[in-house]
């Protein structure tokens, strides 16, 4: 693969790369670096790249590992307010519906961030990123029931939560078992 190919097949995948890494490190500057990281590793590996059933798959498995792995140097996660394309003002837009929407976003990413790291891994990339299961089963290298089951559970704990954190109040609902 040559740098044309590589800037037409390999590059586009910059933004859900980046979404994904954000996603796991909770921190936009390392999710930048993060994939900068992976795009290098590709690049050496560019040569073998076309040999893959799926090169976004593999990128996104390389991006996965190479988030955990920061994660487990770090040793913990920072919660970061993030900041998402609701940020962007538009005129015709009801402030207060732009407010509450924002509000609403920044309350599930919250409740996401108390799930499961393979539940929270699943969850964003069937439900926000559009994979199908076959692409997270490659990416994640997980069976295809396992990530049906951990999406099913993942889904109905983040309605538990936020239900409840609707009828009792947010600093009710910080916290779960399971």
């Amino acid at each position: 693969m040559d740098a044309k190919e590589f800037k037409t097949e390999v590059l586009p995948m910059k933004n859900k790369l980046y979404r994904f890494a954000s996603r796991l490190l909770d921190d936009a500057e390392e999710a930048q670096d993060a994939v900068q990281e992976v795009f290098i590793k590709l690049w050496n590996m560019r040569d073998r790249l076309h040999t893959l059933n799926s090169a976004e798959a593999f990128a996104m498995t390389i991006t996965r590992n190479y988030c955990l792995d920061r994660i487990k140097a770090r040793k913990t996660v920072s919660v970061e307010q993030t900041k998402s394309l609701l940020f962007k003002e538009d005129k015709n837009e009801n402030i207060e519906e732009r407010t509450e929407q924002r509000d609403t976003l920044m309350h599930v990413r919250k409740i996401m961030a108390l799930l499961p790291e393979q539940q929270r891994m699943i969850i964003h990339l069937r439900d926000i990123e559009g994979y199908e299961f076959e692409e997270i089963e490659q990416a994640l290298d997980i069976n295809l029931n396992t990530i049906r089951v951990n999406l099913s559970r993942a889904r109905k704990k983040l309605r538990e939560i936020y239900i409840n954190s609707e009828q009792n109040g947010p600093e009710k609902s910080k916290s779960f078992t399971g």
